[in-house]
């Protein structure tokens, strides 16, 4: 799924679309792969699976893709944002 990270936010959350992408809010800053984590980790807990991020590690515009979610699953539960 696409993403649209905005690290060293308050907190870390799902808020919303930006464009056709998720927009991310997280706790993180964005050094030392830290924020990368962090949306592994929200998306993972969120979505039910384990996350990694495809693409996009130094850019707020990530590919992130959810190990064990079908792609019905996915889209279903991103349709809540």
């Amino acid at each position: 799924m696409e993403c649209w990270v905005v690290p060293g936010a308050s907190r870390s959350e799902i808020k919303g679309r930006h464009g056709g992408a998720l927009r991310v809010r997280v706790a993180a800053p964005p050094e030392g792969g830290r924020a990368n984590a962090e949306v592994c980790r929200l998306l993972g807990e969120t979505f039910g699976g384990k996350a990694r991020v495809e693409s996009g590690s130094t850019s707020r515009s990530k590919r992130v893709v959810v190990a064990g979610v079908t792609w019905e699953e996915a889209v279903r539960a991103a349709a809540r944002y």
